[in-house]
C-alpha cells in the first residue's frame, strides 16, 4: 500500500511550477497523490509569503490542517515554500503541530524529506536557495491545453518594498536549451499556450549569456509545432528593449500582451521603491509600445500608501492612470513587510489611506475598462475555450487579450458544439461588468 500525499499549493504562478515538479518527483517515488487532505497520510502545505495578505491565507491553511489532524483525518503536516524559507523555525514554534518544515532548497530532495517525516522525524531543513530546481518533470496542476513556463527564479532589482530576493535568492536563469526542451515536451502532451513567468522575464539570460536575451528565447519558441499562444508576464519596464518588442511584432505566436507591473508614476516614489522613472518617461514607455504593435494589450499594477506617499505624489499616479489607459490593471495598498528598507522608511501613510486611494485608481480604471470592453462590440476576436455549462448550454473562455486565472473572461454561444482547448473566432455581441459575451455564429 502506497502512502498517500495531499498537496496545497498557495501563492504565484511560479509556486506553482514548484509544486508541479515535486508532485512528479513524489509520484515517481511511489506515493499517491490524492486531490484532498482528507485520509493522507502526509499533506504538504507549499506556502507564498510575499505580502501580508498571503502569510495570513497560510497561515489559515495550515490552522485548517492542524483541525484535521488533530481530528485524526490526516497524518503529518509538512509546510514548505516562500514563508517556510521566511519565518523557518518560527512556524515550528508557533505552531508544533506542523510536522516538518523545509526552505525552498528542499524542493528537491522532497521524496527524501517526507520519507524522514514518514518515519516520525520532527525536523526542520533549509538547504540553499540555489539548490530550488528550476527544471525537470512536472504534473500540470493547469488545464491540459495551457501551462506555465518558467524561465528564471529569484531575483536582483531589490525593489525596497519587497522581500522575493530575501526570500528566493539571486536571479538564476535557465538555459535556451533547457526552457526549448521543456516547451516542445509540453507541445507534445497537448499544450497550446505557453505562459513565460519568472520574478523578471525581460532580464531572463543576462546571468548566463551577459546581456538579457529574452527576444532571441521567444523567436525559438515561436518555432515549436503545436504551441498557438505565447504570453509574457512579470516583465520590468526598464528592460523593454527594442529588440523585444521588435520580436513580439515578428513573432505570430506571441500575443501582443505585456504585464509590466509599474508600482507608481510618481518619479519621487519610483526612487524610494528603487525603481526608475516618472510618469513622463513611463507614458513615453506606453506610446513605444503601441507604436511597436497598436492593439497590445498592457497589465500593470500599482501600489498606494507607500510611505512618503503625499496627495500630490498620489494625483500624478490617478493622473498617469487617465493619460496612459492601460487594458488590465490592479491596484494594492501597501504592506510594510519585515526585513525589507521600505519598513524603515518615516511618513507612514494612513492605512485606511492607501486602501482609499486604491479604491479611486481601481474605479477610474473601471471606466477605462468599461469604454474598452464596449468598443470590443461587433469585432471578431480569437478565442480558446474554456469549459462547457449545460445549464446554460454556453461555454466559458479567454480572448487572446486575457490571461487565466488574473484576466476576464467571454461566454459564448454555439450552435456547433466547441472542444476545451479549441480556439476559435467569437463576435462580441454583449458586455456584462468585466467580461465579454459572444457567438460563433456570424
Amino acid at each position: 500500500m502506497h502512502e498517500k500525499i495531499g498537496f496545497i499549493s498557495l501563492g504565484c504562478p511560479k509556486n506553482q511550477v514548484d509544486s508541479e515538479l515535486m508532485l512528479s518527483k513524489l509520484d515517481n517515488a511511489g506515493f499517491e497523490i490524492i486531490d484532498t487532505a482528507f485520509g493522507a497520510d502526509v499533506v504538504i502545505i507549499n506556502t507564498c509569503g510575499f505580502i501580508e495578505a498571503a502569510k495570513q491565507e497560510a497561515i489559515d491553511n495550515i490552522l485548517e490542517m492542524v483541525q484535521l489532524k488533530e481530528d485524526g483525518e490526516l497524518g503529518k503536516i509538512i509546510v514548505i515554500g516562500c514563508l517556510a524559507e521566511r519565518y523557518r523555525d518560527e512556524i515550528l514554534n508557533e505552531i508544533p503541530e506542523v510536522d516538518a518544515v523545509g526552505g525552498l532548497g528542499i524542493n528537491g530532495d522532497i521524496v527524501d524529506f517526507v520519507n524522514e517525516v514518514l518515519k516520525g522525524s520532527t525536523s526542520s531543513s533549509y538547504p540553499e536557495k540555489e539548490k530550488l530546481p528550476l527544471c525537470g518533470q512536472r504534473i500540470l496542476t493547469t488545464p491540459s491545453h495551457w501551462a506555465y513556463l518558467k524561465i528564471s527564479d529569484g531575483c536582483s532589482n531589490c525593489c525596497t518594498y519587497c522581500a522575493i530576493p530575501s526570500i528566493r535568492g539571486p536571479f538564476r536563469s535557465r538555459t535556451k536549451e533547457d526552457i526549448i526542451l521543456e516547451a516542445k515536451a509540453l507541445a507534445s502532451s497537448g499544450v497550446k499556450e505557453l505562459i513565460l513567468i519568472a520574478q523578471d522575464t525581460t532580464r531572463y539570460g543576462d546571468d548566463l549569456y551577459g546581456k538579457p536575451v529574452l527576444h532571441e528565447l521567444l523567436y525559438e519558441l515561436n518555432k515549436i509545432n503545436g504551441i498557438e499562444w505565447i504570453r509574457l508576464l512579470y516583465c520590468y519596464p526598464d528592460r523593454l528593449s527594442d529588440e523585444l518588442l521588435k520580436a513580439m511584432t515578428e513573432c505570430e505566436k506571441v500575443l501582443h500582451y505585456i504585464d509590466l507591473p509599474l508600482q507608481h508614476a510618481s518619479g519621487k516614489i519610483l526612487k524610494a521603491m528603487n525603481r526608475h522613472g516618472d510618469e513622463i518617461s513611463l507614458l513615453e514607455l506606453t506610446e513605444k509600445i503601441r507604436s511597436y504593435m497598436p492593439d497590445c494589450i498592457i497589465r500593470t499594477t500599482f501600489i498606494t500608501g507607500f510611505p512618503g506617499e503625499t496627495e500630490e505624489d498620489f494625483e500624478i499616479l490617478s493622473d498617469f492612470v487617465n493619460k496612459a489607459e492601460f487594458d488590465r490593471l490592479g491596484c494594492f495598498s501597501y504592506s510594510p513587510e519585515e526585513g525589507t528598507p521600505a519598513e524603515k522608511l518615516p511618513d507612514r501613510v494612513e492605512p485606511e489611506t492607501a486602501v482609499s486611494r486604491g479604491e479611486a485608481i481601481m474605479s477610474q480604471q473601471y471606466g477605462i475598462f468599461s469604454r474598452k470592453l464596449e468598443n470590443l462590440l461587433g469585432t471578431v476576436q480569437k478565442c480558446i475555450i474554456e469549459d462547457y455549462d449545460g445549464y446554460s448550454d454556453s461555454y466559458s473562455g479567454r480572448t487572446w487579450m486575457d490571461a487565466p486565472e488574473i484576466d476576464s473572461g467571454i461566454t459564448v454561444v454555439s450552435d456547433r458544439e466547441l472542444a476545451v482547448g479549441e480556439f476559435t473566432d467569437v463576435l462580441i455581441t454583449a458586455v456584462n461588468e468585466y467580461d465579454l459575451i459572444g457567438t460563433t455564429d456570424f
